[in-house]
């Protein structure tokens, strides 16, 4: 039996993810009391239940009965059920952010700050981050993103780093992402903004992306940015990080920037890491 706990922050995305493990034939069960985890368990261990994957949605709405988690995690270990954690988290910013254009309130604090809210969530649900087998962040990821990485990692088997790697493109003249934890800038290269029949497509379309690569000094930078980011990523899996935003920046984030990016991301998942591919600017006049 599959067996998998989602929890995390409240509004980095859980009613969503419950939605695409329901696509993908799992019985989910949403704010399920911690409490009634081994009942629950017991059931889905009957032979005639019918079930054999499980998704359990738990989080701090439960209020007080959230930290008796602890205590339904050693039923099910006591049951000899392997489970899995799926912690979803995302940036202090972008989870304030969430909240004031759905115009909720944080369910800690319903009358005060939503950041400190979120600050204390953080404090409750340290605890059981540090026992996730899987942490997601969805700071940058749309629906279809964080729909294929839980495809690839519950249906393919494929292997988490542990560190989802985000890579955004993006123009300097619109600014550079302020969450970005490496900025690369390639405007030193050649621009294909100054070919007729190029300036007015992106660095999706292969003629574009065939003008910009089809030169040693893009060839040589992609692939020493490459073994940098090969070299550096378990580096900081292993202090921690969970994940890692790179940008990679040109004038306008249409041609180069977005050129240089795919072709990381091409490299970074042949060599088997977590990545998400995010184009900021690239539908900007």
């Amino acid at each position: 039996m599959q067996f998998v706990i989602i929890t995390g922050m409240s509004g980095a995305g859980k009613s969503t993810l419950l939605h695409i493990f329901e696509d993908l034939g799992y019985y989910c069960v949403d704010n399920l009391p911690p409490q009634l985890i081994k009942n629950f368990a017991d059931f889905c261990l009957e032979g005639n239940a019918g079930i054999e994957r499980v998704v359990l949605g738990i989080d701090i709405r439960g209020g007080k009965r959230f930290s008796d988690l602890s205590l339904g995690l050693e039923a099910l270990s006591s049951l000899k059920l392997p489970y899995k954690i799926l912690f979803l988290d995302a940036t202090d910013e972008t989870l304030q952010n969430r909240y004031k254009e759905s115009r909720r309130s944080h369910p800690l604090k319903k009358n005060g700050s939503i950041l400190d809210g979120i600050m204390e969530e953080r404090q409750i649900l340290a605890p059981i981050k540090e026992q996730a087998t899987y942490i997601i962040d969805t700071s940058l990821m749309l629906t279809r993103q964080l729909r294929q990485e839980i495809h690839e990692i519950f249906v393919e088997n494929k292997e988490f780093g542990g560190l989802m790697v985000h890579i955004q493109s993006f123009g300097f003249k619109y600014g550079v992402p302020t969450m970005a934890d490496l900025v690369f800038d390639v405007r030193f290269m050649v621009n294909p903004f100054y070919i007729d029949e190029l300036k007015t497509k992106t660095g999706l379309d292969e003629d574009v992306r065939a003008y910009v690569m089809n030169n040693d000094v893009s060839q040589r930078f992609v692939k020493d940015l490459f073994s940098m980011m090969d070299f550096l990523i378990p580096h900081y899996h292993t202090e921690g990080k969970n994940q890692l935003i790179i940008a990679i920046g040109c004038t306008g984030g249409k041609h180069r920037s977005v050129t240089i990016s795919r072709e990381l991301e091409m490299a970074l998942k042949k060599s088997g890491h977590s990545v998400v591919l995010n184009h900021r600017d690239v539908g900007k006049s």
